[in-house]
């Protein structure tokens, strides 16, 4: 089986109703192509790589803190569940159980990470009494 050549991904940011590269690398990808010819594209909302750091740093802060969990990873176990971020899944027996969904960039949007990230913060306040020190000035 052959491998599937990845696509290069060029990022342009919405200015108005006009779409503009966002480096130079992004520009250079309209080389080639005539003023006015159509192009077909895939808008994606660009994820937060920064969001996704400050989840587990924000995870590995409170265990710190707290001692709630052995690990950021247990915590991570917990929090996913608890928060109500899964799929659900049915068992043999009928039963439905859910499963903890990943939060990687190319199964979680960004709004989607934006609600889970606010529920966890809610969820490590509430629970362990663990409330970020940037977030404790905006509380």
């Amino acid at each position: 089986m052959t491998k599937k050549t990845d696509k290069p991904v060029y990022a342009f940011i919405r200015r108005g109703n006009a779409m503009l590269p966002e480096m130079e690398y992004d520009l250079q990808a309209l080389d080639g192509i005539a003023q006015g010819q159509k192009v077909r594209l895939e808008i994606k909302q660009w994820r937060n790589l920064d969001r996704l750091r400050a989840y587990w740093a924000t995870l590995q802060d409170c265990v710190d803190a707290t001692g709630c969990a052995p690990s950021k990873d247990a915590l991570d176990a917990y929090v996913r569940p608890a928060v109500g971020f899964v799929s659900a899944i049915r068992l043999a027996s009928g039963h439905m159980v859910g499963v903890p969904r990943a939060i990687n960039t190319s199964e979680c949007d960004e709004p989607e990470m934006i609600a889970f990230f606010k529920a966890a913060e809610e969820l490590l306040a509430r629970e362990f009494g663990y409330v970020a020190p940037d977030r404790r000035a905006a509380a």
